[in-house]
């Protein structure tokens, strides 16, 4: 199958080879592409756009409905490949199956009626007919990261291509190969295949290709990438969606049900080993519960399974790649070093794999510490005391991020109100990040350098579009004067009438 779908890669000769993070052994070997190949993977999709774009909408879906079918009744197979790419545990795996099926429908129900022209009110009544018309961006450019290959490459790629646009796809090389599985399953549905073109390479060597010839570009990664991804897009005039970077807090309120939030922090912490932009990096727990909870939390976590396997029993898997696990052994090596307490993990696990590390929770981490503000992206939370909403609310929102945060509390709008006050684009009330995320009608994003645009949603479609006004006037009565009437005499019967048409208004 690997030999087959790697064929889709648009290449010129080039191979890398990439190795499952379970066991350290090669996985693959994938073809790898150059700026010209990038060149050649945009001019191949512009043409089949032309045909794609002029299908009604009704028929651009076909395909995507039929996949939300065909990706669950399959899913055994799909879950085997994104474990081996990524190390994730299996019931992690199986949120990014859910993801593709949920978004899909989601935008399968909802295409022909968001793309459909609207009708605008006219300056004149009756003789002006105003549309707003919903055209595609063109060819879209999309790169997707290695932590969520299936979800966030995926549910991207479909409410563009279903906006009538091609598609040039930068997956990470390291976990490719659930993009080219997709691909290959929509093209067995009826998809066209040269609309969803596929390149891989470092950034440094086909990035700026990728920007040249994109009519759009959809990014999600670091925010330190994302910059750089404004910034080429800023000097083409062309739009961009950022999702970035987060350090995101959670609060454990003094009425929270302290099982039940301990039981969420273990999800909201420690779901893809930590490597999850919407995971929670800090956590904030009153003072009256501070003990108790802490001590259910740390039980929880030290129990937590650990392993390599493709059951459903593992509770989490591996990091993905060495980079994370030196970046995640770095910064609590540094918070430890500067007096912060490990109360649990703190450490590799090689004898479980090359890449695991254990589930970390670290107390007394201060400003001196890199863990206290920059993001870790792994299973390591530091863990802090608070005595009022003010200040939770404060220290929450003293961050550059703002993607997600999670509140805890029995009183639910108690929770929603202290919600308001958070600077993240999704806050989650008893719930780490799930419940927002996957309410699909509503958007999803990140504040401040945490990105720019949305994901989901009616934005998640439409920045897909160019937005265009067409405006009809009738014949007897225009801007200027008619029957022979005084540009004088039409300016007074003109105001008159915008006096009239105000009072009709207000009524």
């Amino acid at each position: 199958m690997i030999e087959r779908i790697v064929r889709q890669v648009v290449s010129s000769e080039k191979t890398q080879e990439i190795v499952a993070p379970f066991t350290g052994e090669p996985l693959a070997e994938l073809p790898v592409s150059t700026a010209k190949d990038v060149q050649a993977a945009y001019a191949v999709a512009r043409e089949a756009r032309k045909a794609w774009a002029a299908l009604p909408v009704r028929e651009r879906i076909k395909p995507f409905l039929q996949l939300h079918d065909a990706i669950l009744d399959r899913r055994e197979e799909i879950l085997d490949l994104v474990q081996w790419e990524t190390g994730k545990a299996r019931r992690h795996a199986f949120e990014e199956v859910l993801d593709v099926a949920g978004c899909t429908l989601y935008y399968v129900r909802r295409a022909p009626g968001l793309l459909e022209p609207r009708s605008r009110a006219g300056v004149f009544p009756i003789a002006t007919k105003t549309a707003e018309v919903r055209r595609p961006k063109g060819t879209v450019a999309l790169i997707s990261p290695w932590n969520y290959p299936l979800s966030l490459g995926v549910t991207d790629v479909v409410p563009a291509l279903i906006a009538g646009n091609a598609v040039v796809h930068k997956p990470d090389t390291q976990t490719a190969l659930s993009t080219l599985w997709t691909i290959d399953l929509l093209v067995s549905l009826g998809m066209p295949r040269e609309i969803w073109q596929v390149v891989l390479g470092d950034p440094a060597e086909i990035g700026d290709a990728l920007i040249e010839d994109a009519d759009y570009v959809a990014f999600t990664g670091s925010t330190r990438g994302g910059r750089k991804i404004a910034e080429a897009a800023a000097k083409r005039l062309i739009g961009c969606s950022l999702e970035l970077g987060g350090k995101n807090p959670m609060i454990v309120l003094d009425d929270a049900d302290l099982d039940v939030a301990a039981q969420g922090a273990l999800r909201a912490c420690f779901t893809n080993a930590g490597q999850l932009c919407l995971s929670i990096e800090r956590l904030y727990v009153h003072d009256a519960v501070y003990d108790a909870f802490v001590e259910k939390f740390v039980r929880q976590t030290r129990n937590m399974k650990l392993g390599s396997g493709l059951d459903w029993n593992v509770q989490m898997g591996s990091l993905t790649s060495r980079r994370q696990l030196d970046a995640v052994s770095a910064h609590v090596d540094d918070a430890v070093a500067k007096g912060a307490e490990v109360l649990t993990g703190g450490k590799a696990r090689p004898d479980i794999g090359p890449l695991f590390y254990e589930p970390t929770i670290l107390a007394g981490v201060d400003e001196s510490m890199d863990l206290c503000r920059a993001e870790t992206f792994g299973p390591v939370v530091a863990i802090y005391r608070f005595a009022g909403e003010d200040e939770a609310v404060e220290r929450a929102n003293d961050t550059d991020y703002g993607l997600n945060a999670s509140i805890w509390t029995r009183d639910l709008s108690r929770g929603r109100a202290l919600a308001s006050r958070i600077n993240a684009g999704t806050v989650n009330v008893n719930e780490g990040y799930g419940s927002a995320y996957a309410s699909y009608d509503a958007p999803m994003g990140g504040m401040k350098s945490s990105g720019l645009g949305r994901r989901h949603g009616t934005e998640g479609l439409l920045k897909y579009t160019e937005v265009q006004t067409i405006s009809s006037q009738a014949s007897w009565l225009g801007f200027e004067p008619i029957l022979g009437m005084g540009y004088d005499k039409y300016a007074d019967t003109l105001a008159g009438l915008l006096k009239i048409m105000k009072q009709l208004h207000l009524k």
